[in-house]
């Protein structure tokens, strides 16, 4: 991935609200754009990739210490 992807900051927030984030970020981007969702809700670690895959965008997840790090590139 890209390390000069765009962040989004969904720390703090719960599920869906980084889901719902990053869908309507990843519309205003074009396709093979990269972001970077950084979030601390646990189920964003189902949640956020589930989406990906259903919408055919890359998705790398990481993170360590409660910081959950998804490196997304939209779809082409």
């Amino acid at each position: 991935m890209t390390t000069d992807a765009e962040i989004l900051d969904c720390r703090g927030l719960k599920c869906p609200l980084p889901v719902l984030k990053m869908e309507k970020r990843l519309g205003q981007l074009s396709p093979g754009a990269s972001i970077v969702v950084l979030a601390t809700d646990p189920m964003a670690k189902v949640d956020i990739p589930l989406y990906c895959r259903q919408n055919g965008h890359d998705c790398e997840t990481g993170g360590e210490d409660g910081l959950l790090r998804f490196s997304i590139v939209k779809a082409r």
